[in-house]
């Protein structure tokens, strides 16, 4: 691996590339196997949640598009926020999001070595976990390029899966495609009627979809390494957005008016369910192939977004300025190996206790995206209302300011506050603020004798 004394990343994502990234970063577990649970709570009003979810998240990423538009970074919402609230603020919400991101990373890994080792018992999962994270380190270790094309492809074949899906929903629905069971549009009335949860269940789905969206933002890290930032974040947030929605609520439609909202079978894997009407043999399989797909995807973009953030904090004083290093290809190599390093940890622990350990470490990081998000919000509503103040120009403004950042904090506070009537939910939330809060006072110890950066530059 060459070595180079520069500091900087190489630009050297597509903006093709970035598009599919975010469309990827959407399409994952939380889609093909969570929205069961959202399914079985709220029932065919579901749809109302995923509707809520999806237009928050379209207001958060045209939020970031705004911000990376003016000031491209690979640190991101962390750089923001250090911007408008300073670098307390900034160190806190880096951390946490390379926290979280770590963790997610070592249960990505296990969860995919998991099914794998059912079709080939003779390899031990913890062999399957290692392989996939030296492979995509490795991935992740020969330059942007090869980690876009990755991706990319990873993208690819989720999205393909979607389109399909929805093909076959549509042949079914038609009644093109006979089946045994009644289908239609009448299941979404049919047992219990359109929202049996009433709006509780409609508020407490949104809780769980949410965090299926999570991943989204990993398109604004990767624009800072692309030859146009600002055009590639605007064309990306325009285009993949709306195609997210239209995946999310087409394929939820078609799953409750294929199969009984009710259907345990639904809460096991929607996808499957739904497919399972045609008594179609090796559909579990191929669900299964699709989820680990979609695991080993996040997985990759969550080493790229994790070591970006790292490689960001130590730009800014506020990790060891050691994970600035970067090879002769660009890629902050001790930044990816930091952030991979948890994994094997986490994996180890998790071979030695399976019962606690990750459950325990899931728990801690459960609601950093609402953490996150509303991070975001207040973020923009500052640097928004700075630069309008100060007669700043930005190549791309969210529009609607600021009514739609104020809609989404009231949103986020909805849903802050119904997370706290329900117990694991509750649990998960105060983890969470208790591990923020300890960031936050620990930045602001360890940072109190360190000089300020006022400008530095990441992406040649």
């Amino acid at each position: 691996m060459s070595e180079s004394t520069d500091t900087q990343l190489h630009a050297g994502l597509t903006q093709r590339q970035i598009s599919m990234m975010g469309l990827g970063g959407a399409i994952g577990a939380g889609l093909f196997v969570g929205s069961g649970q959202a399914i079985s709570i709220a029932g065919p009003a579901v749809l109302i949640s995923y509707l809520l979810a999806g237009t928050v998240i379209i207001v958060i990423m045209a939020m970031l598009a705004e911000m990376v538009a003016a000031n491209p970074s690979s640190g991101a919402f962390s750089t923001f926020a250090h911007k408008a609230m300073g670098r307390s603020a900034g160190s806190t919400l880096g951390w946490l999001y390379w926290i979280q991101l770590v963790v997610v990373v070592a249960a990505e890994a296990t969860g995919a070595a998991a099914i794998v080792a059912q079709w080939f018992p003779g390899v031990p999962q913890w062999g399957w976990v290692l392989l996939f994270v030296i492979a995509l380190s490795g991935a992740n270790l020969l330059g942007v390029r090869n980690y876009g094309r990755f991706e990319y492809w990873f993208a690819v074949i989720k999205v393909a899966a979607i389109i399909i899906f929805l093909a076959f929903g549509a042949l079914v629905l038609s009644h093109i495609v006979p089946t045994e069971a009644p289908v239609g549009l009448g299941n979404l009335a049919a047992h219990g009627g359109f929202a049996p949860g009433g709006m509780s269940g409609i508020a407490a789905a949104v809780l769980i979809v949410i965090f299926s969206f999570g991943g989204t933002e990993v398109v604004a890290i990767a624009a800072a390494e692309s030859n146009d930032p600002a055009g590639n974040i605007k064309r990306v947030v325009r285009s993949v957005m709306a195609r997210i929605l239209v995946f999310y609520l087409g394929s939820i439609l078609v799953i409750v008016s294929i199969v009984p909202w009710n259907d345990p079978e639904i809460v096991v894997g929607p996808f499957a369910a739904a497919l399972s009407v045609l008594k179609v043999p090796g559909v579990a399989i191929v669900m299964n192939a699709v989820v680990v797909i979609a695991l080993l995807s996040a997985m990759n973009a969550n080493i790229y977004g994790s070591s970006r953030m790292l490689f960001s904090l130590g730009k800014r004083k506020l990790a060891p300025v050691g994970v600035t290093h970067v090879t002769g290809k660009g890629v902050p190599a001790k930044a990816v190996l930091s952030s991979v390093a948890f994994s094997f940890l986490a994996v180890g622990l998790n071979w030695i206790w399976p019962e606690q350990v990750m459950p325990i470490l899931l728990n801690v990081v459960g609601s950093t995206i609402i953490v996150i998000w509303t991070f975001i919000a207040v973020t923009e509503l500052i640097l928004r209302t700075r630069a309008e103040k100060n007669g700043e120009y930005l190549p791309v403004k969210l529009w609607g300011f600021p009514y739609l950042t104020y809609g989404v904090l009231a949103v986020l506070a909805g849903v802050i506050a119904v997370s706290m009537t329900d117990e694991a939910a509750r649990t998960q939330l105060l983890l969470t603020s208790g591990l923020t809060a300890l960031i936050w006072i620990i930045s602001k110890i360890a940072l109190r004798n360190v000089p300020e950066v006022v400008e530095f530059q990441e992406v040649s």
